[in-house]
């Protein structure tokens, strides 16, 4: 090649980097099952319309966002906002935590990484949010409650601890534990869970799974891949959240401008749902008006008392972010969709559900503002596996009997598409106003708090014996565990095993295994430790390790 189709290739490729990290957005190839999905099939489908007393377009951005809710979420001239998340305060105001730099900063938008974190209170839960003081620096902030009552405000490279959310905020650092396992894409970017136990699930921004004792204290790796879905995607903003029947997480591809939504049972173990969890143009007004901003980034969730996400809040911007500039019409705030909830269901039935069940039967609770008995199309529900009902179908009501103010559905229970594996049954339908509705059941018969075993890295080492293998498993789960089985595989031969003891919850065994094999010093080579309860498998750690004396 010569310098002159050097240098024109060089600008070419500089022309497509600056278009792909510039233009922020690239068009993702929806599957085509999705064109099957009905309305709540999508998490997108429970996005609510935007509340607000203020219209106005006397406030600046782009065409597709004025007028809007000014006094929704929080929004200003001096300060440009990101990020952050909503908590109730013992003072029954509610505070979001939330990140800004000053609009007139000579990098515009890119004076992100000189972040502050403000505590910002309403008296409403959609806003206005004022600042009411400056916490200190930070960006990406979301912030969450240890089971002693005390409050983490975790910021990138770093968290702020409190006794009060009004109160004094104190710095300082996260311990993280990899456990021998790669960290994906580095820790940035994170989201926590509180378990049953007042343990804490974290996840990264490359999706690895973390788990805390109590949220403050160290964050052990738990996976060793991703755990989103298998497509292509350049992910980001993860939140993750736990209502009274599962674990939810939704992260976006930035690139594509779409979100993805996934449910898991403990936290570790996830199932990605099919469509959209979000897009640009869900900020819909009542009136069918849409606040078309360029960006949804930074979900967070407000949460009811039985977990259920309540209210969505966004970061958004108008325009591009390096076309934010200091001074000029354009901006970024946080602002708030309320969320269809889900309806609150029991599984009466204590049997296993199976293909060969005949009958399935399902008690609906009544709520304020809504009255099972009354106001449901009784003959558009669906109730059944997630994978059937979401496109339609799934068992039909047959009968209903009135429990007090509650309804129970019997279910005709042919198509049910339950599985061994299901464990949050989904049932779609229609308020008799048209309106979508859905919910999540747990099963009776499943047993959703149970043991997590995870394995480090095995060790080896020559004795007079022979090789051996030395590995540590720990007991992340809630429950004790029973006695499992181990298996460390090189390549496709298992070359070490043995019985893994009783652990209780954080417990460690520590196991001196006999090996098969003798490495060749300085050689790396792939292994892969299983350990199983009977024929279930309960972990898998893949792993490339170098062996060295």
């Amino acid at each position: 090649m010569n310098k002159r189709n050097l240098k024109t290739t060089l600008f070419c490729l500089a022309i497509l980097i600056s278009h792909v990290c510039y233009s922020q957005i690239t068009e993702r190839e929806r599957p085509k099952e999705w064109d099957q999905l009905v309305d709540g099939a999508r998490f997108m489908d429970r996005f609510l319309p935007m509340n607000g007393k203020v219209l106005s377009s006397d406030t600046w951005g782009v065409d597709g966002v004025v007028p809007r809710y000014v006094d929704n979420g929080i929004e200003d001239r001096i300060w440009s906002y990101w990020g952050g998340n909503i908590k109730q305060g013992k003072d029954g105001k509610y505070h979001m935590l939330v990140c800004g730099w000053l609009e007139s900063s000579a990098k515009g938008h890119g004076e992100w990484p000189n972040s502050y974190v403000f505590n910002a209170v309403s008296d409403n839960l959609t806003g206005p949010f004022v600042p009411r003081n400056m916490i200190g620096k930070g960006h990406n902030p979301e912030v969450y409650q240890l089971k002693d009552g005390r409050y983490v405000l975790y910021v990138i490279d770093g968290r702020y601890v409190a006794d009060d959310l009004n109160g004094s905020w104190t710095y300082g650092k996260y311990d993280f534990n990899a456990r021998d396992r790669r960290i994906i894409e580095g820790l940035s970017n994170l989201s926590f869970a509180q378990r049953e136990d007042g343990a804490y699930v974290m996840v990264c921004r490359g999706g690895g799974i973390w788990i805390s004792r109590d949220g403050l204290s160290t964050y052990n790796q738990i996976t060793d891949k991703r755990v989103y879905p298998p497509v292509e995607g350049r992910f980001e903003d993860p939140v993750i959240w736990r209502d009274h029947i599962q674990y939810h997480l939704i992260v976006n591809d930035w690139l594509g401008r779409i979100a993805f939504y996934l449910r898991s049972k403990d936290g570790v173990n996830w199932v990605t749902d099919p469509g959209e969890a979000y897009v640009p143009g869900i900020a819909k007004h009542a009136d069918g008006r849409v606040e078309d901003w360029f960006k949804f980034e930074r979900i967070k969730m407000y949460q009811d008392d039985y977990g259920r996400a309540i209210q969505a809040n966004f970061a958004v911007i108008d325009t591009l972010k390096p076309q934010d500039k200091p001074y000029d019409n354009h901006s970024s705030k946080n602002i708030g969709i309320p969320l269809n909830p889900g309806l609150l269901l029991t599984v009466l039935d204590e049997k296993p559900i199976t293909s060969q069940t005949k009958s399935i039967r399902v008690k609906v609770q009544a709520e304020k503002g809504f009255n099972p008995q009354t106001d449901m199309d009784i003959n558009s529900l669906r109730f059944g596996a997630n994978t059937e009902v979401n496109f339609g179908r799934g068992c039909r009501v047959v009968q209903t009997e009135n429990d007090g103010r509650d309804l129970i559905l019997t279910f005709d229970a042919q198509g049910n598409g339950i599985t061994e594996e299901e464990f949050a049954p989904k049932l779609i339908g229609k308020y008799k106003n048209g309106q979508m509705l859905y919910g999540y059941a747990r099963l009776p018969y499943v047993e959703y708090l149970e043991p997590i075993l995870s394995a480090r890295a095995p060790l080896f080492a020559q004795s007079e014996k022979g090789q051996a293998c030395t590995i540590e498993i720990e007991n992340f789960g809630q429950v004790a565990s029973a006695k499992a089985s181990i298996k460390v595989a090189c390549g496709d031969q298992i070359i070490a095993s043995g019985i893994v003891p009783p652990l209780k919850p954080f417990e460690k065994s520590i196991l001196q295994l006999p090996c098969k094999n003798k490495f060749e010093q300085g050689k790396e080579y792939d292994f892969t430790v299983t350990i199983s309860s009977g024929k279930k498998v309960l972990s898998t750690f893949q792993l490339k390790k170098r062996i060295v004396e």
